[in-house]
């Protein structure tokens, strides 16, 4: 089995918040793989796992960075594979990560989700690859439904809480 997917974080401590993407990944039977590493530590292995990752079947790249970020931009910078950036929560709330990832300069496009976004990079990376497998299409619209599910349940546990003035 290869990986389809390349989970990559700047440290070990960005784990936590890539677990949720890994969880959502291996649920949907998408083969994927986690490392660690640092555009500021080991760049010349940023570059070659951003050269060589397409040539391993890689056809998704999801990249965690805390603090100057540099890591999404760095293999976005070495691929043409799409990589989508998550911005971890450190210095300043992590509006420091979350704009060094979104403010990429033109023709080094990293798609962004929000702060410790692991999970909606996750989904994100299964509705690109959903574009032509349909397995993996079929896998992403049950989960959208169960998602659905999860808030017509919870609008008819809200009819049984009653207040004096509540009127539905």
């Amino acid at each position: 089995m290869n990986p389809i997917v390349s989970i990559i974080m700047g440290s070990t401590s960005d784990l936590p918040v890539l677990e949720k993407a890994a969880q959502f990944l291996d649920e949907l039977e998408i083969p994927f793989e986690m490392n660690a590493l640092s555009a500021h530590r080991t760049p010349q292995e940023v570059e070659r796992f951003a050269r060589e990752a397409q040539g391993r079947g890689v056809k998704v790249i999801i990249a965690a960075a805390g603090m100057a970020a540099a890591l999404p931009g760095v293999i976005a910078a070495n691929t043409t594979l799409p990589v989508i950036g998550v911005p971890v929560k450190g210095m300043l709330d992590g509006m420091d990560a979350l704009l060094s990832i979104v403010q990429m300069p033109p023709g080094i496009p990293v798609a962004t989700v929000g702060v410790n976004g692991g999970l909606n990079a996750a989904i994100l990376a299964a509705e690109m690859l959903a574009l032509s497998d349909e397995g993996i299409a079929q896998r992403v619209a049950a989960y959208k439904d169960g998602l659905k599910n999860k808030i017509v349940k919870a609008n008819e546990e809200l009819k049984e809480i009653q207040y004096k003035y509540k009127t539905n």
